[in-house]
């Protein structure tokens, strides 16, 4: 797909929220109502979220809320599903997939790309497959970690065959720039 069909055509483009939305501001964590009638910009779409700017500063509203934006999700899903479904791999790969659709909201890479996510475990317990993540952050102290793990988990508990996701935020070994991939580094133009 090509970038078009990844950012809405309303990209930097000034959109006034069609109703009240709950948002969570960035980069606290905290909820916050954007009243009806704010004037908003879409910074980035990725993951499933839309990170706006408001004169309040950045906010996240979830996809449940595009309607606010003016953006019909049900034909973008459908696209998207057919795109992200990979059912028929292992599902391991299953996994990784879905990772890589969780973005940290202030950087267009994806958490797989940008080297957060250390390790990915399926384990057998009681005939239920748990898939257990272990992933950092770029910054310990982002009030965004919770948010995007919940991200994450929510994602892999979208596979058939996946009975529980758990994953827990690290910090050693501390995050740094060296571990972004080659694909992640392309996107932020440091290659």
């Amino acid at each position: 797909m090509g970038r078009a069909g990844l950012y809405c055509c309303r990209m930097h483009e000034e959109i006034t929220l069609t109703r009240e939305v709950t948002a969570i501001q960035i980069p606290s964590g905290d909820s916050v109502t954007l009243p009806l009638g704010t004037p908003v910009y879409i910074t980035q779409r990725l993951g499933g979220t839309f990170t706006v700017a408001t004169s309040q500063g950045l906010a996240r509203i979830p996809a449940s809320d595009a309607d606010a934006l003016g953006i019909d999700l049900e034909a973008e899903s459908r696209k998207r599903e057919a795109a992200v479904r990979i059912s028929d791999a292992p599902l391991e790969d299953q996994v990784w997939a879905q990772l890589k659709s969780v973005y940290d909201p202030e950087i267009p890479v994806d958490i797989v790309n940008l080297g957060l996510v250390y390790d990915c475990l399926l384990e057998e317990v009681g005939g239920q497959t748990i898939a257990s993540v272990k992933m950092t952050l770029t910054a310990p102290g982002c009030g965004m970690g919770p948010v995007i793990a919940a991200d994450a988990q929510a994602k892999i508990m979208m596979i058939d065959g996946i009975d529980d996701a758990r994953v827990e935020l690290v910090w050693d070994p501390a995050w740094n720039q060296e571990m972004i991939s080659e694909e992640g580094r392309m996107k932020l133009g440091m290659i």
